[in-house]
């Protein structure tokens, strides 16, 4: 694949499927030999010369930055956003005073997404694709994963064929596709707080739990101050694991970012995740590294 692709070359490799409206960008991964930390703080050195990318969450006109940094063994991103509220709690238990039961509440905590391209071309990563792929997607959560200090790796298999599990969606050119979200191999970081007798008004309905597998392979934390989000995600180069990509310096690897928009919002019983009107990918972006 060339380096220097264009955005017109790149919407005739996926077939014109992405509007030309679309812009195009590279996220350059310096190397480093110190690993940074963690902790979704800025202050660490290990970023000091990586390059800064702005791209926009066109869903809500979000401005996102971004950065990334690699040693020979790991791969660290750093991500930026405004947000006016810290939205940390999801379908918190509200108690039912007249029915005597738990019920699930509208908050929602705030979401970051990446999602990587997993097939051999380039495609189209929108959940509006005409065209059938497979992606890695790296789901932080402010409630469910930042406590253990994880983001959620999930797989997302878009493709024409019905599945029972799958989110029905009718494509740009109006095609029938389905959308698949399978849990990588493993255990996530969080499980549901099942309770029955009263204990309180309102109670969280997730217990933060370690991770295991695949599903715990990426690193992230997060840092809300000053009406803005940092986040910080960390990876294996290489896990050799099939639910996940493999990065190999040299290459290059097509993704996208969204910012999920979703606390505060009244709820809506025809919204179902991950069609809240947010989290879909808007810009092509590139991931190379800088040798």
């Amino acid at each position: 694949m060339k380096r220097n692709i264009s955005p017109l070359c790149l919407c005739i490799l996926l077939g014109g499927l992405i509007s030309p409206g679309f812009a195009e960008q590279s996220l350059v991964a310096v190397p480093v030999t110190t690993l940074p930390v963690i902790d979704g703080l800025t202050n660490d050195p290990a970023w000091e010369k990586a390059p800064v990318i702005t791209t926009l969450d066109k869903a809500n006109g979000l401005p996102i930055t971004l950065k990334s940094v690699y040693t020979d063994a790991d791969i660290f991103f750093q991500v930026s956003f405004p947000d006016p509220d810290e939205s940390r709690t999801h379908k918190s238990w509200f108690w039912d005073k007249a029915r005597q039961f738990y019920a699930v509440g509208n908050d929602r905590e705030d979401v970051f997404v990446f999602k990587w391209n997993m097939e051999p071309k380039p495609v189209d990563l929108s959940i509006y694709s005409d065209s059938p792929y497979r992606a890695d997607i790296w789901f932080w959560k402010a409630c469910r994963t930042d406590g253990t200090g994880y983001a959620d790796d999930k797989i997302h298999i878009y493709s024409r064929e019905e599945d029972r599990n799958a989110t029905k969606i009718i494509s740009r050119s109006g095609q029938t596709m389905y959308l698949l979200r399978i849990g990588d191999e493993g255990d996530s970081a969080y499980q549901i707080n099942l309770i029955s007798e009263y204990q309180g008004d309102i109670l969280p309905r997730y217990i933060a739990t370690p991770p295991a597998g695949s599903r715990g392979d990426v690193r992230a934390k997060g840092v809300w101050q000053n009406g803005r989000w940092t986040i910080e995600l960390g990876r294996k180069l290489v896990t050799a694991n099939q639910d996940d990509i493999q990065f190999t310096p040299g290459q290059k690897y097509l993704f996208g970012v969204s910012r999920y928009e979703i606390a505060g919002r009244q709820a809506n019983a025809q919204l179902s995740e991950p069609l809240y009107g947010a989290g879909d990918i808007n810009e092509i972006l590139w991931l190379e590294f800088m040798q």
